[in-house]
């Protein structure tokens, strides 16, 4: 079977399979005496386990394998649910969601889960959980049997042979570090083991140690005549081989085997409980969706199939969206057009085409639309794993998950994300002990929260933490040299709280893991800000903090405010707009070699984009009145002076290319209707 088409479905599928793996085993560290759950996870494991062996990754079908095994004896009540069972499971999963990053990045999916196998192995067979195995004699003969797993059919050869007076080994050979030719040593091994015995199974598979697919070591259970001693020292013969474990099968056979029939059992129980429930609905209707109603309710998790949706490739997104943005500036020159000529029915039908085209171009942009539930669902295992690492309680509470950004905003929102929570739990939420001191419950809450507001998405980390402690940034900032002494005496509580966002800056007073390594927020600022958003920060010292990102909902076709400057035309976003103005010359004040304004009470700098963008004059404006753009970055405001406004229109934001890059206070351009080039002004790089 040609698999390679089918490649980026599994990707999709697996890893919603994965996501929905970790999404209830935190439920199930909740409710550890919830079954239903765990066969939730089981089912996800499962269909995981199928896809991956039809595919060809038997690295990762034989780690989901495992994490199956413990899952089953759970919901079998043979195993009691504990945290050090979840970590490892956790743990399992953490493995396999790398595995499809690797596949989706090119890789053959392997991985060294060795120690992780193992731990599920013990778990399985009713042992303790540990951290890592035990170097012991036997540390040999349990990594042998947690390796080969057997299907119906192998099982019962290995069986009969018991029967028929055959042993029947699993042989473990490890060749050594040095060696230069595995193929041949495998071969030499294999041709020993055929004159002796029957192989039954190998891991790898045969195809595998061919190729030298393998590390060192391989494994192959074997059903022979011969003694377990006899056969190791056979194989000890053949030149690199540095060692060879034999370890025999029965127990862990009859074992499988005990096992295969309680399961048996136990579904004939189930069965037999279930038809009284049945008979009386014999003579009705509808029997069938009465007995399928708790099947449907417990797979909850499935519900979007029976929708009619299908999955579509981005790349064709982008080109649909490239097609669509062509079809607005030809729209933009055909309504030009039309005003020229001023032709009825040309008018009416350009009016007709521009109405389709806004309802063409809201399902575009809805299709672009991805829940931001996709970047906030790695959060919940994040907070787990980070509570664990620095010893504190946290919740966390997430807000608005189906709340809707533009995939290309989606795409770049999450490290930043990533980054801010983080911060929340390493530096605001507090320790037990110290939250107790403080009259606070021992365990802190973190709320991730989303939102719809106008033209924007707020996302929103509020922690109820220790805040931030102002005479603590502020005799950092100076002592940086990011502001003065002077200025600290003037500066606001929220100026001093974003002070944080600066460049290398940090109050840790203790480097680690999780933060505080002077990278500091710039980095989540800038990115947030490349994205057309700005972040503030509200925060109250032994209450919490509150980080607010506001994003548009949008990148790709923007509305504009456009400009004219001596017959050049610049288009000013409207996001960054608060209103426009006419104002008298003699309005214009200098402070501090800076021209400005008063606008509404505040002093306002004015930014003449004619001497910013060195548009050159054909002759000196004599005035009286100035055209005023009032934009706003974060709490600052600037006037921008034009020489006269056109009006408001929607544009499609183009690149400058490869060759035009960090061109100042240019964030693009575009095409208008006549078939000039506008520039992007970015209002952001302006306002100091």
């Amino acid at each position: 079977m040609e698999v390679n088409q089918y490649l980026e479905m599994f990707i999709e599928e697996s890893k919603d399979h994965l996501q929905a793996c970790s999404e209830h085993l935190l439920e199930l560290e909740k409710n550890p005496d919830d079954l239903a759950i765990v066969g939730e996870i089981f089912r996800s494991a499962h269909t995981l386990k199928g896809m991956s062996a039809t595919m060809g990754f038997e690295d990762l079908a034989d780690l989901t394998h495992k994490m199956e095994n413990v899952l089953d004896a759970i919901r079998n009540e043979k195993i009691h649910v504990t945290p050090e069972i979840l970590d490892v499971v956790f743990e399992s999963v953490d493995h396999l969601e790398e595995m499809v990053m690797d596949i989706a990045n090119g890789g053959d999916g392997k991985r060294d889960v060795s120690s992780t196998v193992a731990q599920l192995k013990r778990i399985e067979l009713g042992e303790e959980a540990i951290p890592e195995v035990v170097g012991t004699t036997e540390t040999p003969t349990t990594a042998v049997a947690s390796t080969l797993e057997y299907d119906g059919f192998e099982q019962t050869v290995i069986s009969q042979s018991a029967e028929q007076g055959f042993n029947a080994f699993e042989i473990s050979v490890k060749l050594r570090e040095d060696c230069l030719l595995k193929a041949a040593r495998v071969f030499m091994v294999f041709e020993i083991l055929e004159k002796d015995g029957e192989v039954i199974k190998s891991s790898p598979s045969v195809e595998k140690l061919e190729d030298e697919q393998f590390d060192q070591q391989f494994y192959v259970a074997f059903v022979t005549k011969e003694s377990a001693e006899d056969m190791q020292k056979k194989i000890m013969k053949v030149s690199e081989v540095e060692e060879v474990i034999v370890a025999a099968i029965e127990s862990k056979q009859h074992s499988e085997n005990e096992q295969a029939i309680q399961e048996v059992a136990a579904t004939a129980t189930v069965e037999a409980e279930a038809k009284p429930a049945t008979v009386p609905e014999k003579n009705t209707a509808t029997p069938k969706p009465a007995t399928a109603a708790a099947p449907a309710k417990a797979d909850k998790s499935h519900a979007p199939v029976g929708n009619k949706t299908i999955r579509v490739n981005i790349e064709r997104l982008d080109i649909l969206m490239n097609l669509f943005e062509e079809l607005v500036i030809d729209r933009g020159r055909l309504q030009s057009i039309a005003t020229e000529v001023n032709h009825g029915e040309l008018n009416e039908t350009v009016e007709r085409m521009s109405r389709v085209m806004g309802d063409l171009q809201t399902i575009i942009l809805t299709m672009r639309m991805v829940p931001v539930e996709t970047v906030f669902n790695r959060f919940p295992k994040m907070i787990r794993q980070l509570s664990r690492d620095l010893n504190k309680k946290i919740n966390l509470e997430i807000i608005g998950a189906e709340t809707e950004l533009d995939r290309t905003v989606i795409d770049e929102i999450g490290d930043p994300l990533v980054h801010l929570i983080r911060n929340s739990v390493d530096h605001g939420i507090e320790n037990p002990t110290a939250r107790l001191a403080k009259g606070k419950p021992e365990e802190g809450t973190v709320v991730l929260r989303a939102y719809h507001s106008g033209n924007y998405v707020f996302i929103e980390i509020e922690d109820d933490g220790a805040g931030i402690n102002r005479e603590k940034v502020l005799a950092k900032a100076i002592s940086k040299g990011i502001v003065t002494q002077e200025q600290s005496y003037s500066m606001s509580d929220k100026q001093i709280n974003e002070l944080i966002l600066a460049s290398g800056f940090s109050t840790a007073d203790v480097i680690s893991d999780v933060s505080g390594r002077g990278v500091g927020l710039d980095v989540v600022k800038t990115t947030i800000e490349s994205l057309g958003g700005n972040i503030s920060i509200e925060s109250t010292q032994d209450v919490g903090s509150v980080f607010s990102i506001q994003l548009p909902l949008t990148l790709s076709i923007i509305s504009v405010m456009l400009v004219e400057i001596e017959k050049e035309i610049y288009a000013i976003p409207l996001s960054s707009i608060i209103e426009t103005s006419i104002i008298r010359s003699s309005e214009i004040m200098n402070a501090h070699n800076q021209k400005v304004i008063d606008f509404r009470g505040k002093v306002v700098p004015l930014v003449f984009l004619e001497e910013i963008f060195e548009v050159p004059r054909k002759e000196p404006q004599g005035d009286e009145f100035h055209s005023v753009v009032i934009v706003r970055k974060g709490e600052k405001l600037a006037g921008l002076v034009v020489d006269s406004f056109i009006g408001q229109q929607e544009i499609v934001l183009k690149s400058l290319g490869n060759y035009l890059t960090n061109i100042f206070a240019i964030s693009g351009a575009t095409i208008l209707g006549n078939g000039k080039v506008a520039l992007i002004v970015d209002c952001n790089a302006l306002i100091k």
